[in-house]
């Protein structure tokens, strides 16, 4: 079994398809929990604001059928294939750990959303704060410790 961290997204009914997001990933694993859902503003385009989470799962898949898994899920939940990065979306689903992994290729691992964005990064040190990143020697808590958050974000209550 690996452990990944997949990062979840929906700024478009979002009350809907982020549990239906969440719902159709947890299929995927024999073992799942998550962190908090946060609200936060969107960055880089003008929007609605996205509900956010991170999600820890033990899987079987290999990361390139976890990988396809997640852009059929993405499809399932109407988000084209074609979809451009920064506009609103229904699902958004983005591998950022797989076990030790460490990939150049796509998809590019530990994801580089873990050093940019508070809507990763605080659900991470949630879940998983004393998780040393692979090739890393900080843990998560480490890096949220020192994080300047350029985005407004809030846990939703």
């Amino acid at each position: 079994m690996i452990t990944a961290y997949i990062s979840i997204g929906s700024n478009v009914e979002r009350e809907h398809y982020l549990p239906a997001g969440v719902a159709a990933v947890a299929k995927l694993a024999t073992a799942w929990r998550m962190s908090r859902v946060f609200e936060a503003e969107p960055v880089g385009f003008e929007g609605d604001n996205f509900f956010n989470s991170v999600i820890e799962i033990k899987t079987s898949l290999s990361l390139v059928t976890l990988q396809q898994s997640l852009k059929e899920i993405e499809r399932q939940l109407g988000r084209p294939d074609n979809a451009a990065k920064n506009q609103s979306r229904t699902i958004d689903l983005d591998i950022l750990l797989y076990g030790d992994v460490i990939n150049e290729a796509s998809p590019t691992l530990p994801r580089s959303d873990l050093y940019k964005f508070a809507f990763v990064l605080w659900p991470m040190s949630e879940l998983c704060p004393e998780l040393v990143i692979p090739g890393q020697q900080q843990t998560i808590a480490q890096l949220w410790q020192q994080f300047s958050p350029q985005q407004s974000l809030w846990p939703v209550e």
